[in-house]
């Protein structure tokens, strides 16, 4: 037999511009296969389900049971679509049962001797043309296609988790796949309401090649006792907009899986951040996997379940020890940009006394303008009410010198991130400022220590790193130097209630928490379109559809602008010294060709001029 033979056709119905896909045999009724069998009924496909287990059957059973009265409760299909749809389903626990499929789609455990297997075992059951696609997210695709007796028709399907809800699914051809079945299986994907995204064959793909490295930082950067659990996954969450933390995100994969995809990214990749962190092999050792076995990062209620218990490293609720906390009527704010008038507006907003001071009154004023217009729109909004507006308004004391700081109890600077900048601002302000006021840095890159050193007071400096816009984001990185009072860092974590955002803990190194777990992704992502794995859109489309996230990575970059991405990728690369942090090339071509985003009107897109 020719081994790279073109598959036989499967008959085509008419108008169907390729072969039609309408028995699909899903091996493996796990979580994911009971998902996409669901999908595939409730689609109007034939569907054969196949598992060893007569439990999981069942199991898969009762849950297309369970999803279609749903869906009927609320009124998105009639009882009888309904019924048809159980009618599609059958299961079965002899692979036999899979002969007369059109396409089958494996997706039993991640173990590579087991889809060998099982594959080996379809090519004397299936039809010539039959089109055997494999769900994993790590394991070689090429391989088992190479090892299958016609290569030609196998090819990847990974969904996403849970398979019903989440629209995007991978294509993954190898060098030996047909375009005729990546053409086959890319409509169907399309039929099913999916978005699908033609990737090639290498770990992770292009979702879980980004989405692990990220999740294995965060694993590390806890493991590290750099920050709590709950402060890494709610950095996460409020200050990127991530449906959930990474430590959650863990726990809901199944840290074994976890590992086993990050230990075929690193066999593939040599580079040192897909190298798995300990803990996860730890805690896979540990039988600790996460949700499924009720214990992983976080404690649940039971295994399989979402509710998460109290255990013995749940913070107490006293996280400053007793420390005392000092009194703050009176806030200062250097700075006259976007930053610094959204900072003074939070302040404003919760009842502080507010002077913001410019380098000239005239800055100072038109802050105070900027500031004005945000508080009319959010009256306009119904956020708040006019005597609101006023009053805060009132509250604001725009100065054209530092000197105004004379008698703040808190001094926040929002100036350019230079640190010669910076620190010559702290040296004025430890001048100008009274005894016991603390003053703060809101840098995202830089060491924060080294602002403290420009001062004679080095334990009453601190960071607070607010997220733009700053009346909108809830997080505050709260950064302590070794040399931050207890005192200090209360006062300020105290501050931070008081004007309604949600402060994490951080030590003084580069990127803290949000920068140091989302610049090495945003990295990576521009390393696959300058390897030419996947393109712009396909990527961001992957990270929107199977990650959850609010942008992808270069609609993210773009807004950030990629000068300021690339000063912060060259702080994280020169203070932690791995290769794998390294700016992309790409990246630096770029900016030195004035791309910078859409500040410029060009970065990785174009934006029309406004």
């Amino acid at each position: 037999m020719d081994r790279m033979s073109t598959p036989e056709p499967v008959p085509s119905q008419p108008g169907h511009s390729g072969p039609a896909l309408r028995t699909v045999a899903v091996i493996g009724l796990g979580t994911m296969g009971t998902g996409i069998a669901e999908v595939l009924a409730q689609a109007g496909r034939e569907v054969v389900g196949i598992d060893v287990s007569e439990a999981a059957a069942a199991r898969a059973v009762r849950a297309l049971e369970a999803a279609t009265a749903r869906a009927v409760r609320r009124e998105r299909i009639t009882e009888e679509e309904r019924r048809a749809a159980l009618a599609r389903f059958r299961t079965s626990q002899d692979l036999a049962s899979a002969a007369g499929a059109d396409l089958v789609i494996e997706v039993v455990p991640e173990d590579y001797a087991l889809k060998h297997e099982v594959f080996t075992a379809l090519d004397a059951i299936v039809r010539p043309g039959t089109i055997l696609a494999t769900g994993t997210n790590a394991l070689s695709v090429t391989r088992l296609a190479a090892d299958s007796a016609r290569p030609e028709r196998v090819l990847g399907l990974h969904f996403f988790n849970p398979a019903p809800a989440m629209k995007l699914v991978e294509v993954v051809s190898s060098v030996l796949t047909a375009p005729a079945a990546v053409t086959a299986v890319t409509e169907l994907a399309r039929e099913l309401g999916k978005e699908p995204v033609a990737v090639g064959d290498r770990p992770g793909f292009v979702a879980d090649g980004l989405l692990f490295g990220y999740l294995n930082q965060a694993a590390a950067m806890y493991e590290s006792r750099y920050a709590t659990r709950e402060d890494i996954d709610a950095a996460m969450r409020l200050g990127c907009g991530l449906p959930m933390g990474p430590l959650a995100l863990l726990d809901l994969i199944g840290i074994d899986t976890a590992r086993t995809v990050l230990e075929a990214m690193y066999a593939a990749s040599r580079d040192r951040l897909h190298a798995p962190a300990p803990i996860l092999g730890q805690l896979a050792e540990a039988g600790l996997t996460g949700r499924k076995s009720g214990r992983g990062f976080y404690t649940y209620e039971a295994p399989d379940s979402a509710v998460v218990v109290p255990d013995e490293r749940t913070p107490g609720g006293v996280a400053q020890g007793g420390a005392e906390v000092r009194e703050v009527r009176a806030v200062g704010v250097a700075g006259s940009g976007t930053m610094a008038s959204g900072i003074a507006e939070v302040f404003a907003k919760a009842g502080y006394a507010v002077v913001l001071a410019a380098r000239t009154a005239e800055k100072a004023e038109a802050a105070k303008a900027r500031i004005a217009g945000s508080l009319a729109r959010s009256v306009e909004k119904g956020r708040l009410t006019p005597a609101e507006r006023d009053t805060a308004l009132a509250a604001i004391t725009p100065a054209g010198s530092l000197d105004a700081f004379a008698e703040v109890d808190l001094a926040v600077e929002a100036v350019a991130e230079e640190l010669a900048v910076k620190q010559q601002l702290f040296a004025a302000l430890d001048k100008v400022c009274k005894p016991g006021a603390i003053l703060a840095t809101t840098t995202s890159s830089l060491p924060v220590i080294a602002c403290a050193r420009a001062t004679g007071r080095p334990r009453e400096v601190v960071g607070m790193h607010f997220f733009n816009p700053a009346p909108a984001m809830k997080l505050v990185e709260v950064v302590r130097t070794v040399l931050t009072g207890d005192d200090v860092h209360a006062t300020v974590r105290a501050v931070c209630a008081r004007v309604r955002k949600h402060p994490v803990d951080c030590g003084d190194r580069a990127g803290f928490i949000v920068n140091a777990l989302l610049f090495p992704y945003l990295n990576n992502a521009i390393k696959m379109v300058q390897e030419h794995y996947a393109t712009l859109d396909d990527i961001d489309a992957a990270m929107k559809l199977g990650g959850g996230y609010p942008m992808g990575p270069f609609e993210l970059l773009d807004v950030v602008g990629l000068d300021v991405s690339l000063a912060i990728e060259k702080v994280l690369h020169r203070e932690f010294r791995d290769p794998g942090l390294a700016p992309a090339p790409l990246l630096e071509h770029l900016v030195a060709a004035g791309c910078l985003g859409r500040k410029t009107g060009r970065g990785f897109r174009e934006y029309a001029r406004r």
